[in-house]
């Protein structure tokens, strides 16, 4: 399988973005692959297309797939193994945020908690919980909102994207017309608890 230079140039630079991602630059390039093929590959296609080991291509696929980033295809009249992503790239959205929440925000908010459960010790510990809270009730927002938002279909999800910053206008309006809500102490960052 030869790769046009337009696939190739994608191939490749997806495969230098996947080390900034945190994958290694083959699992990069075997979802690029992947993901602009017009059917699905065998293992032995991508080995070929990318110059790469059959047994690279294989941990690459066991990553991927733990990942839930591609799908598995069997053809008709052909024993061997096919892969292929989702058509939907809001869906491949949705799952790469959704493992990067599980494996990256839920973990942080997990130790955040119990950290924040244990009495502080001194003035220190003090200050330093009343930082984590801050950080702890962010991160928490966050995934409140990204809870909110993963449900959302295609077409609100696109709607949204395309508000940017009209978003603002919206809220300066409805600060015109709401009351302001008050700042409490504990939302000043460098406040410490008691």
């Amino acid at each position: 399988m030869k790769l046009s230079p337009q696939i190739q140039s994608f191939v490749l630079h997806f495969g230098e973005m996947g080390s900034r991602w945190g994958i290694s630059r083959t699992v990069g390039q075997i979802y690029a692959l992947l993901f602009v093929s017009a059917r699905p590959l065998c293992a032995e296609e991508m080995a070929a297309a990318l110059g790469i080991s059959r047994s690279n291509v294989s941990m690459s696929l066991r990553e991927l797939q733990a990942w839930n980033l591609v799908l598995l295809k069997h053809l008709p009249d052909d024993r061997r193994d096919f892969f292929t992503t989702p058509d939907d790239v809001w869906q491949i959205l949705r799952t790469l945020a959704e493992e990067r929440k599980k494996r990256e925000v839920d973990p942080t908010l997990a130790v955040l908690t119990d950290i924040l459960s244990r009495p502080p010790g001194d003035a220190d510990e003090r200050f330093a919980q009343a930082r984590m809270t801050q950080m702890h009730g962010l991160i928490g927002q966050l995934s409140g909102w990204y809870d909110d938002v993963k449900g959302l279909d295609n077409a609100r999800l696109t709607g949204l994207l395309a508000l940017g910053a009209k978003v603002t206008r919206l809220l300066d309006a409805a600060e015109k017309i709401l009351p302001r809500r008050r700042a409490r102490p504990a939302d000043v960052v460098g406040e410490s608890q008691s």
